[in-house]
């Protein structure tokens, strides 16, 4: 054996010689679709959003910047307020507070400037984008923007410049969407920590926001930008909108393409909204879904969104394992009393998985590792600021010792995993649940089913959130369900006091 070892040894030289950047993926697809199984692609209709009538600027300026889309809209497509004005109000807060809750790695004002000054320009010209049309926005840092830095929250990147724009900054900047800044990500996506410092939790400057989408969840909740993009592999949406009080939305695997964005693992990595409101979401999600031809998981599949949901029509179950296992319901019980007020009728479901979801660590570490191999070889690993045994630096190394058949193999429960759990989602139209009980998070991203995260009040001064499961590609229900109970409640419309 030892000379067939040799041999690879010899291949592996070869291998190196070549250097492989970050985003050059393998031929190799995920598609979490299980076998057999035909998604209903209905067509698209087109999505009439309201925009409210007669909003007026508020007496204090400052509650813009707790506004929604949709009033943000009002007052720009009215001419009360220009994008510009928006653009520097949003602008100066984040100066304010950026050192505050370290929460951003770069502004990019002068992008920011000269995208509102368009947007106004065209409106003066009669030309309205849509719901868009001049709001602001902030981009998770390992998003790539042609002419700036984009560092992966990494000291050892910290002055890279990618010469590409990703396809949802391009999108944005089509819908007339206005680009602030670059926020915070843990290094290399993973926590809150980064080479500039940690990422503040807005309700407790004590407390980390969480990650990897450590900035665009601080910074949205706080009211410094109106909504912002980030990522998931394995909770980077879901779990700093938890502990921040935002919506996040995590969409079906192949919905949103990752051109442009830093890879961590191409078969679990997606793009999402974090916003302040389910519908705001809805509206982000519009705007950055469908295909490119450069992100070739990505599918075009319909998206029609309508808030005018009966929810009497509609098949809603609550996993009841993961509620059992909490120490105090109060707060998730209150979620399904409020929507069976409102006529849902909710049954308990039991979903569980004959499959170890721990192989999630597995797969990822075995993709980051191939995906930051050169890091780990020139030893530039040692310029993260972590090198702790749970940290990056040590993960990359020690995957290097893992069988290539260990990993297929894990694939290959992993496709058996989906078809099981599958078969319990596609019973229901939503599937709701605590956040982080018996594995949820991560069998959901090893299946690619989409989620929407709420906020549901205060647990001991906490935000608290629930989780809306749904089937694949029909983002569109889970966004109007959790709406529905927005409409309902005002736990989205709290915000932390020394921010207001």
């Amino acid at each position: 054996m030892l000379s067939e070892l040799q041999e690879y040894v010899d291949i592996y030289k070869e291998i190196h010689k070549h250097y492989l950047k970050n985003w050059v993926s393998p031929p190799l697809y995920f598609d979490p679709i299980p076998s057999g199984k035909v998604i209903p692609n209905t067509p698209q209709k087109k999505i009439n959003w309201t925009i409210p009538k007669n909003m007026e600027l508020p007496k204090n300026k400052q509650d813009l910047a707790f506004y929604s889309i949709p009033q943000l809209a009002s007052l720009i497509k009215s001419k009360k307020i220009t994008s510009l004005d928006l653009t520097q109000f949003f602008l100066a807060r984040l100066k304010k507070y950026q050192d505050t809750l370290l929460c951003v790695v770069s502004l990019t004002e002068e992008i920011a400037l000269k995208q509102a000054q368009k947007a106004d320009d065209e409106l003066s010209k009669g030309v309205y984008r849509g719901i868009m049309h001049g709001i602001p926005y902030g981009v998770k840092d390992l998003l790539a923007v042609e002419g700036t830095k984009t560092t992966w929250g990494a000291g050892a990147y910290k002055e890279q410049v990618i010469e590409q724009t990703a396809t949802v900054v391009k999108k944005l900047e089509q819908a007339g969407a206005v680009m602030l800044g670059k926020l915070t990500l843990g290094e290399l996506a993973m926590g809150d920590v980064w080479f500039g410092g940690k990422t503040k939790n807005p309700w407790n400057l004590q407390q980390g926001s969480s990650g990897s989408s450590a900035g665009s969840a601080s910074a949205t909740a706080a009211g410094l930008v109106p909504f912002a993009i980030g990522t998931e592999t394995h909770g980077s949406i879901v779990s700093p909108s938890t502990r921040c009080g935002t919506t996040g939305l995590r969409p079906t695997f192949g919905r949103v393409s990752r051109y442009g964005a830093m890879t961590l693992s191409w078969s679990l990595d997606k793009i999402g909204a974090i916003t302040r409101s389910a519908e705001d979401a809805a509206i982000v999600f519009e705007t950055i879904r469908g295909t490119d031809n450069k992100d070739l998981t990505v599918k075009d599949f319909s998206f029609n969104y309508s808030s005018e949901i009966d929810l009497k029509k509609l098949k809603i179950g609550y996993l009841k394992n993961n509620f059992d296992s909490l120490k105090d319901t109060k707060l998730e019980t209150n979620v399904l009393d409020v929507l069976r007020k409102l006529g849902a009728n909710i049954e308990p479901v039991v979903l569980k998985t004959t499959y170890p979801y721990d192989i999630i660590g597995l797969i990822v570490m075995a993709e980051s590792a191939a995906a930051f191999d050169e890091l780990t070889r020139t030893n530039q690993d040692d310029k993260l600021v972590q090198q702790h045994k749970n940290a990056w630096a040590n993960f990359f190394r020690a995957a290097r010792f893992i069988p290539a058949t260990e990993y297929i193999n894990a694939n290959r429960l992993r496709t058996q995993m989906i078809a099981e759990v599958d078969a319990v989602v596609s019973q229901y139209d939503v599937l709701i649940s605590p956040n982080f009980q018996n594995g949820i998070l991560a069998m959901t991203n090893l299946t690619g089913h989409p989620v929407v995260v709420v906020p549901s009040g205060f647990r001991e001064g906490r935000p608290n959130s629930i989780s809306f499961l749904g089937n694949f590609f029909d983002e569109a229900t889970i966004l109007a369900v959790a709406k529905a109970f927005q409409d309902a409640t005002d736990f989205d419309e709290q915000h932390p006091e020394r921010f207001k």
